[in-house]
């Protein structure tokens, strides 16, 4: 008698037949599609190579435009007499130290017309100097005068090396939220065309080096999201079944690469500015957000909860920790030097004084060493912090402070350099013409009043859409901008919103996406979609174009620079 026995289905197709958890539906009641497809990131479904060769073209274009005539103007100027300077004795010496009459005599600083003449000889003078910022940034513009000397090129390289290599990260952040290398690239080029950025790339400054680790930072947050959203998607094609109790993996997400790189990027971004702590705070916050939704999206339940055990004390750890001990290590050139300044700044001078508690540290053998170095770091810190809110500061006055309330609207943009005059002043000034030569820090207008529109676009998605991406935006504007309003009542200047742009960039393009329509969409749809896209961009790149006399100390007429003079606050 023949028989057939009929195979038994293996484990994995009958938990994928009667398995199926569409966990619901979205916000407009489409039903979620199986979680392997969720979890899958966008940028997967794209092409590689042209994914990399496209962000790299516009990067070298940006960058071409970034170090045309870097050189200019040629001797330092505005606050690079203190990170140029501070740079070059950290190059030199391996610390901060003094130079002769910097800015004590008549005439200004003595060193500067030094250098500004091409000498670096007798510039430095007895003693470590009371910086007030971190060294990171400085060490970066150090890396340029090691390169090419103490020259306007020389301390002006890495700002527009590291403004250009910002595009890159621009494009490949991008075009991992969206999926769409078009989109990473216009992200990139919109960034490229910003005033502000432009400008803060092309001088000594430390706030592009803030800006620039803060992006990568963030990047590396989003790149996390999809190394553990991929590892979930090739683990479960359905939702598994976890139980009340049950936490999903957890051994396989204690350690994250990106999330540790991230705590680098921060640590590095700290160590140039302090104002990172905040962005820092506000990312923990969402990547938390996003941690429980993946759990949530596999069937956990009280995922909130449970993943600020399995996944924010491991997160703390991995970027918090990680960040400080860069942020310590950061500081290597003073604790290596460490006893000079607690000798030059530590014991009380006067009743306003006070004296540093690390001068009563009695160190015995080499762990005591490095602990009394910590606690002269410390008490330095201190320091530092009473200078920025202290009285001295407060009382304090400039002609280019801005209110940080009209920052996103650009209401007060800060004169770095200028020279007004007629052709006896100004060379190829036109005979009988008063002419201006001006540098400005001042973001590309089209750029960020469209902006602010584009932000309230990305609140709305985020908020009654559940779009995550668009909350990346959103948190770096709020976390870059809101903490400046504590500090309101001394002077501050608006190209410390350097750090806000990269995410205006990102909510404009993100919403630029969606005006293009999906792919399904009619062609007519598509069509609108893709004019009013390329309007929008077009507009960016021709203010740009208007703007750009004012970026780099080009020739005006003084009807012409009026011209560009769209607000009274910007004269």
């Amino acid at each position: 008698m023949a028989t057939t026995t009929e195979a038994a289905p293996t484990e994995t197709a009958n938990k994928r037949s009667t398995s199926v958890a569409l966990l619901g539906s979205t916000i407009d009641g489409t039903p979620l599609p199986r979680v392997r497809r969720r979890l899958t990131p966008l940028s997967f479904r794209s092409d590689v190579a042209w994914g990399w060769l496209a962000p790299i073209i516009v990067t070298v274009c940006a960058g071409i435009l970034q170090f045309w005539s870097l050189s200019t103007p040629h001797d330092i100027t505005f606050d690079e007499t203190y990170y140029a300077k501070d740079a070059y004795s950290l190059l030199i010496k391996q610390h901060a130290t003094n130079f002769v009459n910097d800015g004590n005599d008549d005439n200004g600083s003595e060193a500067d017309a030094k250098i500004n003449a091409g000498t670096t000889d007798g510039i430095f003078a007895d003693g470590p100097s009371l910086v007030v910022h971190p060294e990171v940034g400085k060490w970066m513009i150090a890396v340029g005068e090691w390169l090419f000397g103490m020259t306007s090129f020389g301390w002006r390289f890495s700002s527009a090396l590291i403004g250009t290599l910002m595009i890159l990260v621009m494009c490949r952040l991008v075009r991992r939220l969206s999926g769409s290398t078009m989109l990473g690239c216009i992200a990139g080029a919109l960034l490229a065309f910003d005033g502000l950025h432009f400008v803060m790339s092309r001088i000594a400054l430390l706030d592009i080096f803030l800006a620039f680790w803060l992006l990568c930072g963030v990047h590396c947050l989003v790149a996390d999201r999809d190394w553990a959203r991929l590892k979930l998607a090739r683990r479960y094609e359905i939702s598994p079944s976890f139980g009340r109790w049950g936490f999903g993996p957890v051994r396989g997400f204690l350690a994250r690469p990106w999330r540790i790189t991230a705590g680098v990027c921060f640590g590095l971004a700290a160590g140039t500015k302090w104002s990172a702590i905040f962005v820092v705070g506000g990312f923990g916050l969402l990547i938390w957000l996003w941690d429980s939704s993946m759990r949530r999206s596999i069937g956990v339940s009280w995922a909130p909860l449970k993943s600020l055990v399995v996944d924010a004390i491991p997160s703390f750890v991995s970027i918090v920790m990680v960040g400080f001990v860069v942020y310590v290590v950061s500081w290597m050139g003073f604790l290596t030097h460490a006893q000079e300044y607690e000798d030059a700044f530590g014991n009380a001078v006067d009743a306003n004084d006070w004296t540093w508690g690390s001068v009563d540290d009695k160190p015995d053998g080499p762990i005591g060493e490095v602990g009394h170095d910590l606690n002269i770091l410390w008490n330095f810190h201190k320091e530092v912090y009473m200078f920025h809110t202290g009285t001295f500061i407060k009382d304090a006055t400039h002609p280019f402070q801005s209110h940080p309330g009209g920052w996103l609207v650009l209401n007060r943009p800060l004169g770095i350099a200028s020279t007004t005059g007629d052709d006896s002043v100004i060379a190829d000034c036109p005979e009988g013409q008063d002419c201006v030569k001006q540098i400005l820090a001042l973001g590309t207008p089209a750029l960020w009043w469209g902006g602010v529109l584009a932000l309230f676009v990305s609140l709305g998605y985020w908020l009654s859409r559940r779009d995550w991406r668009f909350g990346i935006p959103v948190v770096g504007v709020l976390t870059t901008w809101l903490p400046w309003f504590w500090n309101d009542q001394r002077p501050i200047f608006f190209y410390y919103g350097i750090a806000i742009i990269p995410f205006t960039v990102i909510a404009v393009t993100l919403t630029l996406g969606k005006m293009l329509a999906k792919s399904d969409a009619t062609y007519q749809r598509r069509l609108i979609g893709a004019i009013a896209v390329g309007v929008c961009v077009l507009a960016v790149a021709v203010n740009f174009v208007y703007f750009y006399p004012i970026w780099t100390n080009g020739l005006l007429t003084n009807e012409n620079w009026n011209d560009r003079m769209w607000l009274t606050k910007w004269i």
